[in-house]
């Protein structure tokens, strides 16, 4: 059946309370498409958007910038030199009293008409340069993981705050009823743990879902009796939880559950398909590096993404968590290749087949991590790096975004940003303001103050701007 003829949750429920005599006038308000209490209905943006969904890919540990997308020469040619530094990863530290540079590991070379270099690690997304907006100029507050992911899922590296995916959702709703407006794709927890898609004192209704890479991605999705009777039940179920709610006025974990009943019931009937890749043809396959039949592995996790933000899902997160491990590679930077092989072939996957699609002239697909890694070590030839909240490298491609530039620089070392330097809360202003949201209107009043994303913090960053 072509969807636009396949029903939705509303429809299911609106022809029962249509036909029925005996359901409350409160159930009517709930199945209206104009009830002003419909947290995930569509909202205007504060302005034009340049784009409507975002994939964000997120590449937990911490990559290595002066291996991967920021090249040093220099490094390389000074390797070994002692160099005098009050940083965080050594302070106190015993075995750290000395330390010197450690060159790149891996050779760059300069791709497409743009001519950014991009080190051999990621061959693949080398090809896509010419439509990537590189930052080389990265830089966060923590160099703790926990912190680190904290800060670049919620703008906050302390405290518990919703995160990015739950703040888009809630500025602008939900173009498909029957998906969540917000999805997480992650074989295993992160760093953070389930913060990094919470929506915490946001309304529950804009937390992400979990979806985890396996036979079955949505656990008991497929429902177990006939739809009809199920229809029946869930509208009966609302009415008594409209009823319950109505006695407890502003409990948002009421409120926060009947949306969880509705949003399930829809997604019974569309999530299925979603992750059916049976249709997807071979070269679609092979673009991806997923064999067909596989429902594991980070090629899995950008075709599903490409899948859920055609339906209408405005924020999909993918974590590369996988069975590879993760980039925090203190023991062995080798473990780069591994990590990068894993993820290079379906990124640029993604990126080509949404531009086949005309997608990425809608899309902003955002590529990111915690932090960078030391140019440095106790020792030059130390077969490790350690956490560097100093520096790292970001890039952003797809809606809105100029293509085919590097903004920023690091030091000659990669030590810190030596021009243009964006913050965390900076980059999550670009990536809102994209969506058509001012950081500075996005707001959510808590505990006796407003609230958002980027705090008090956070500049656009122009020069990432098409």
């Amino acid at each position: 059946m072509p969807r636009s003829q396949i029903p939705n949750r509303r429809d299911f429920l609106r022809s029962f309370v249509a036909g029925s005599l005996l359901m409350p006038g409160i159930l009517r308000q709930l199945v209206a498409d104009d009830s002003p209490s419909d947290p995930l209905a569509p909202k205007r943006p504060h302005f034009p958007p340049k784009a409507k969904r975002v994939i964000f890919l997120f590449m937990t540990g911490g990559v290595s910038h002066v291996d991967t997308f920021d090249p040093k020469p220099k490094l390389a040619a000074d390797v070994g030199r002692e160099v005098k530094l009050d940083h965080p990863e050594i302070r106190n530290r015993p075995g750290y009293e000395r330390i010197f540079l450690k060159a790149p590991q891996w050779g760059f070379s300069p791709h497409g008409q743009c001519g950014t270099e991009v080190s051999e690690l990621f061959p693949n997304v080398a090809t896509c340069m010419d439509d990537i907006a590189l930052v080389r100029s990265m830089h966060t507050d923590h160099s703790n993981h926990y912190n680190a992911t904290l800060g670049m899922h919620t703008g906050s590296f302390a405290f518990a705050r919703p995160s990015m995916g739950a703040w888009v959702s809630y500025g602008l709703g939900t173009e498909n009823r029957n998906l969540p407006s917000f999805v997480t794709i992650a074989p295993a927890q992160t760093y953070a743990g389930t913060q990094v898609y919470a929506s915490d004192f946001l309304p529950g209704a804009h937390q992400g879902t979990l979806v985890v890479p396996g036979a079955e991605p949505v656990a008991n999705i497929r429902p177990r009796i006939g739809m009809d009777r199920q229809q029946i039940e869930l509208a009966a179920l609302q009415a008594m939880n409209r009823r319950h709610l109505a006695a407890r006025t502003g409990h948002a974990l009421a409120e926060a559950r009947i949306r969880s009943f509705e949003t399930a019931f829809g997604m019974q009937m569309e999530v299925p398909d979603v992750f059916d890749f049976s249709k997807e043809t071979n070269a679609t396959h092979a673009l991806y590096g997923l064999e067909r039949g596989a429902t594991t592995g980070f090629g899995w996790q950008c075709l599903a993404a490409r899948r859920l933000v055609e339906r209408g899902v405005r924020f999909v997160e993918l974590i590369d968590t996988g069975s590879s491990g993760n980039w925090d590679s203190h023991g062995d930077m080798k473990d780069h290749e591994r990590l990068a092989r894993n993820v290079d072939k379906p990124i640029a996957g993604l990126l080509k087949d949404l531009k086949s699609r005309g997608m990425l002239e809608d899309t902003l697909v955002v590529w990111t991590t915690e932090f960078g890694r030391t140019p440095f070590n106790n020792k030059a030839d130390a077969a490790g790096r350690e956490h560097h909240s100093w520096a790292f490298s970001s890039w952003l491609a797809g809606a809105g975004v100029r293509p085919g530039i590097v903004h920023g620089s690091t030091d000659e070392y990669g030590i810190r940003p030596a021009t243009d330097p964006v913050h965390v809360h900076d980059f999550h202003a670009t990536i809102l303001h994209l969506m058509g949201l001012d950081h500075e209107q996005l707001t959510f009043r808590h505990s006796g103050r407003d609230y958002r994303l980027t705090d008090v913090y956070g500049n656009v960053i122009g020069g990432l701007l098409a």
